[in-house]
């Protein structure tokens, strides 16, 4: 019995996928502790400095102000500011134990502290040890991306989805395709910004995955509606204040395309019709970038980046601190060959985002969104022009007696004569 194997090219590794480099096992390897020692402090006084400044943790005492209203007998919904899922109402009783002081101490620290949790998810996802070289260069990069302090200061509930999103990538690159829809659906839940990521499931085919993923979320907003009073408010009033963009206090930090374009002097209508534009692209090359495959794990994290930036481009509204779903992920990619990041093009979009740094006419709070429209744009545009310009990454197949084979788990690549 022969067994010729199809030829590999030079720049797969082992499996036939993208495989470690030298730039790879060099930031795989560990730090010296006086690195992580750095890290760790270059960070720790970047949240230090956020939580001194003023009106520190609004966005969660928004939800807690909802939480104490149900207890009052009262509708979170009655409050216009409060634009949860029902289910987050209950996810915040337990902080209304604490005073008003307290809540704006704890939430800000335990925002932080879950975000290094993500760091270190979605460095798992490529089998990266928490004390390597690039956790200390992810941790000490953090300590100067605005959209960590922006999700810091605010305590906003997007550090739950910053924080579901590499859990669920990592579950699925290790096949538990339902325990990855369980976390998406409980991040949904409790705010549905992991929405977009219910077409990961679509594309790889998980549907009983996908019906964890919605099934979760449908089941707790039910339930935690028909507990509260007056639930339909959600949709006479919150609803609708959400699909306008919100009001004239939020919708300067507005970063999607529809809320900057009109400010650049494009009319709202051809505004909103190039964001649903892109948008549409974008969905286009994430399909295509799943369907070319390689490295589970890379698939897995570029796949699911640009589902959710191209809800960011178009969807309203979207804010600074978004960034921290995608970055960690994206970042910790770096250690795969070939994968979109070690291109400077995904880079270059971040530097404005350096805090420290002033850029003339840009400093003021109400003109950050330009610069937050330049870095979900520019991030979104490089992964999709790298997975334009990368070549497939066809399974290795075997013939045995006859009979083609390929050595991989993909159910896409199993079948070769057009059927399924």
């Amino acid at each position: 019995m022969t067994a010729p194997v199809a030829p590999f090219d030079r720049s797969d590794g082992p499996d036939g996928s993208d495989g470690p480099d030298a730039t790879g096992r060099w930031l795989r390897g560990g730090a010296p502790w006086p690195v992580l020692a750095a890290a760790s402090l270059v960070y720790a006084l970047s949240v230090w400095q956020e939580a001194s400044a003023g009106r520190l943790g609004v966005d969660n005492a928004v939800v807690v102000r909802a939480a104490r209203t149900l207890l009052d007998g009262g509708s979170p919904y009655a409050d216009k500011r409060f634009l949860y899922p029902p289910g987050a109402v209950f996810a915040a009783l337990p902080e209304t134990l604490l005073t008003d002081r307290g809540v704006s101490c704890v939430a800000p620290a335990a925002t932080a502290l879950l975000v290094l949790v993500s760091v270190v998810t979605a460095l798992r996802i490529f089998g990266v040890r928490a004390d390597s070289r690039l956790a200390a260069l992810t941790v000490a990069g953090l300590g100067v991306f605005l959209p960590l302090r922006s999700v810091v200061h605010l305590a906003n509930w997007t550090v739950f989805s910053a924080l579901a999103f590499p859990a669920a990538l990592l579950l699925a690159r290790r096949g538990r395709w339902g325990a990855a829809g369980v976390v998406v659906g409980v991040a949904i839940a409790l705010k549905p910004i992991l929405l977009p990521l219910l077409l990961l499931f679509v594309l790889a085919r998980r549907w009983r995955a996908l019906a964890w993923a919605v099934g979760v979320p449908a089941v707790v907003s039910l339930g935690a509606a028909w507990a509260m009073p007056r639930p339909g408010l959600f949709f006479t009033r919150t609803l609708p204040f959400l699909l306008h963009g919100q009001d004239a206090y939020a919708r300067p930090y507005d970063a999607a395309w529809p809320s900057v374009l009109p400010r650049l002097g494009i009319p709202p209508s051809l505004a909103s019709l190039l964001a649903v534009g892109a948008a549409v692209a974008v969905l286009a090359v994430a399909r295509l970038r799943w369907r070319r495959g390689g490295e589970q794990g890379l698939r897995l994290v570029e796949c699911a980046a640009l589902l959710m930036l191209a809800a960011f481009l178009v969807s309203r509204p979207s804010f600074l601190h978004y960034a921290m779903v995608v970055v960690p992920a994206l970042v910790a990619s770096v250690v795969v060959r070939g994968a979109a990041v070690r291109s400077v093009w995904c880079w270059l979009p971040l530097v404005p985002q350096v805090a420290g740094v002033n850029w003339p006419e840009l400093q003021s709070a109400e003109r950050h969104a330009f610069k937050d429209f330049v870095m979900f744009t520019g991030v979104t545009a490089a992964l999709c022009a790298a997975v334009w310009r990368a070549r497939p990454h066809p399974a290795p197949e075997v013939t045995v007696s006859g009979g083609t084979y390929a050595l991989c788990s993909d159910p896409d690549s199993r079948d070769h004569s057009g059927t399924r």
